[in-house]
């Protein structure tokens, strides 16, 4: 999670049992970023993985680089091909993973090398594409079986506790990637404004569109929406999204001083749709404790009521 996901919040996953990914985002390609040499310091008390923005990373490769020399276990990537990255990551001693948001995007992953592939599906939070998770992980888990059975399949989008990472596992993932539960952490970067504003929220409130990022001139490529709370802004924009596109980068100034004064009628609050689970902001440990228990739980009981019947 860009801007979100430092090495504080990394290494308290990891320490629960996890394993955190440091967020690389944009790798420096846009501005107020943290600082992605900082984050990892922090995060080499524990195993640990970062993540990069693909088409991002391609225009500053450099940064994967200085990435790898802080020994990451893993590097995430989404949202491109990984291609181009597969040797230096392998050649570093980390595994690769890929994000996809398609079953097109499968193949590609597996000719770089992924150890594991994510399926992401629109429910998520921040840039995904059109997919819904439930469906499009068992799809990809029948795939797998015949074509890289080896391969770790794991699931993102919508899975905030115990009851999403329970179903996921029946559906044929070996794990789960969790955004937006951790977006709201007590260890994240996330600005309290944001998360109480989300807290408060449901569900229902979230908008995904093109629109944002054509008009804050973020080049995103067209197949990918941005997945926020909605405000004044998208509501004036998110069924205009060809208009969006015509006055690229129009915003930008505006958004970037809307951002430094926390205006949220027009600053994207980035959470996904399960925001609506979502009541407070307790330790990154709590979260993956409670998770595991209640995924424990509802695989055990369930496991116990199909024998008695």
């Amino acid at each position: 999670m860009a801007l979100i996901t430092g090495g504080a919040l990394a290494a308290a996953v990891s320490r629960a049992g996890g394993l955190g990914i440091v967020g690389g985002g944009y790798a420096g390609t846009v501005g107020g970023e943290p600082d992605l040499e900082a984050e990892l310091r922090i995060a080499k008390s524990e195993k640990f993985g970062v993540g990069f923005i693909t088409w991002a990373l391609s225009q500053a490769p450099a940064m994967l680089t200085r990435a790898l020399k802080y020994s990451p276990f893993c590097v995430f990537l989404s949202f491109g091909d990984p291609g181009p990255f597969a040797d230096e990551i392998r050649e570093a001693g980390a595994l690769l993973v890929c994000q996809v948001q398609c079953m097109a995007d499968i193949e590609p992953a597996l000719r770089a090398g992924a150890a594991a592939i994510v399926v992401q599906g629109s429910e998520a939070g921040g840039h995904g594409a059109s997919r819904s998770t439930f469906p499009f992980l068992p799809e990809a888990a029948d795939y797998l079986k015949p074509h890289s059975p080896e391969t770790l399949l794991l699931a993102a989008g919508g899975i905030a506790d115990g009851r999403g990472l329970a179903a996921a596992l029946v559906l044929g993932a070996d794990g789960v990637v969790v955004g937006t539960r951790f977006w709201a952490s007590a260890e994240a970067l996330t600005k309290k404004a944001h998360t109480d504003k989300a807290i408060a929220a449901n569900g229902d409130a979230t908008v995904r569109t093109k629109a944002l990022d054509a008009l804050r001139g973020v080049g995103w490529p067209r197949q990918y929406s941005f997945r926020f709370l909605q405000n004044k802004l998208s509501n004036e924009w998110v069924n205009r999204e060809e208009q969006a596109f015509q006055a690229f980068g129009s915003l930008a100034q505006r958004y970037a001083q809307a951002r430094a004064d926390d205006d949220l009628d027009t600053v994207a609050v980035v959470c996904g749709e399960a925001i609506g689970i979502i009541h407070e902001r307790p330790s990154a440990e709590s979260i993956v404790r409670s998770m595991v228990e209640q995924a424990e739980n509802i695989l055990r009981n369930g496991v116990e009521r199909w024998v008695r019947s």
